[in-house]
């Protein structure tokens, strides 16, 4: 049986990619609306930004890859 390389698939439903652009937006919204200072705001998009490119981006590709590794040499 194929495993399957789509990292989504081994993921609970709060950690899926709408779920966590949903987040990061609601955090960086968030801290506009609340405190209405672009340097708070700034300071609290940049590492939630970090954060999702991570986590959509680099992670699924990274894991991806391993799991293509992994069954190539099986």
């Amino acid at each position: 049986m194929k495993q399957s390389t789509n990292v989504w698939d081994y993921k609970p439903w709060w950690c899926q990619p709408w779920s966590i652009l949903l987040t990061g937006v609601g955090l960086i919204s968030g801290s506009w609306l609340l405190l209405r200072s672009i340097w708070v705001t700034a300071l609290v998009a940049i590492p939630v930004l970090t954060w999702m490119v991570f986590f959509l981006l680099i992670y699924p590709k990274a894991v991806a890859k391993s799991l293509e590794q992994e069954t190539t040499t099986d």
